[in-house]
């Protein structure tokens, strides 16, 4: 039987240039014997709504074609039901992907994996961040990156990972650390400064920076990282260290293995914004719990 696949297609990816990828992926699966329906949404929340519809309609998958974005937008979707998530990377990141073994620069390969059908069940996880209450299933950031984050979106210029590139030089002038209170399991509280918090359900975000480089999607816990505060000079020489996973011998790294956690400020002063899965969620306080086997995932 031929499957039936959604394809929820984010049109923006790389700054719209992977929507010349869609017509040969699009191909390829319809070569392949599916039956394609595809969604494009006039914005996020348009596009959410259209995948809650067409999961709704029970479709053999939901397959996110674009980055950890769209892949944060289509878990929404699909969390707790019995329809699986197919990936296609097509982002500037593609983490989730990467850490799931998924062809991270190949879409066309990636289709090929679609159509085998082959699912696992992974983990995801709840957070409550401002008045957002969602699921994620990489990474959530605060501190340092989250807050390159604001600056690079404010950006318009220059484009792609470049821009990222100048938002951390402008954020590293003027950041100084940030006094955390970090409860784990509800009973163990960690009160540090910390230039940031990591909540990882995979080991990297940010295109390759493997901030928690032993997590795994499916042993039902989530990896926290604090990078404690440290001088610029000290940090400039550490943070690089994230690509190969080598910042974690640093003594002012701290890697703990939890359910759930909840991550808190200790100054009103403080403005400090939660991204998940590279997706803006809203102002610390944040809390966060793993959902053990959440997600079917093609792979």
């Amino acid at each position: 039987m031929s499957p039936q696949l959604a394809l929820l297609v984010n049109p923006a990816a790389r700054g719209g240039r992977t929507l010349r990828l869609l017509e040969p992926v699009a191909r390829r699966l319809r070569a392949g014997g599916a039956e394609l329906s595809v969604i494009v949404g006039d914005d996020a929340a348009d596009a959410l709504e259209r995948a809650c519809t067409a999961v709704s309609e029970r479709p053999d998958a939901l397959v996110a074609f674009g980055g950890d974005g769209l892949v944060h937008l289509a878990v929404q979707a699909v969390a707790g039901t019995d329809v699986p998530l197919g990936i296609i990377p097509a982002g500037t990141g593609n983490d989730i992907a990467a850490a799931l073994g998924l062809h991270r620069a190949d879409p066309i390969a990636a289709a090929r994996t679609v159509l085998r059908m082959r699912t696992r069940q992974v983990d995801a996880a709840s957070i409550r961040a401002g008045t957002a209450d969602e699921l994620f299933a990489g990474v959530v950031c605060c501190g340092f990156d989250s807050r390159v984050n604001e600056r690079a979106n404010r950006l318009t210029w220059p484009p792609g990972m470049a821009r990222y590139l100048v938002a951390m030089a402008g954020e590293l002038r003027s950041f100084r650390p940030i006094p955390f209170r970090v409860t784990f399991d509800g009973d163990e509280v960690v009160e540090r400064e910390a230039m940031l918090v990591a909540v990882a359900n995979t080991h990297s975000y940010g295109a390759g920076m493997r901030v928690c480089p032993d997590a795994a999607p499916d042993d039902g816990l989530l990896d926290v990282a604090m990078i404690g505060a440290m001088s610029k000079r000290e940090f400039l020489r550490v943070f690089p260290g994230v690509y190969r996973g080598t910042h974690v011998g640093h003594p002012a790294v701290s890697i703990r293995r939890v359910r759930a956690v909840r991550v808190e400020v200790g100054s009103p002063d403080e403005d400090v914004v939660a991204y998940a899965d590279g997706e803006r969620v809203g102002a610390v306080p944040l809390e966060c719990a793993v959902r053990p086997g959440a997600l079917r995932v093609i792979v």
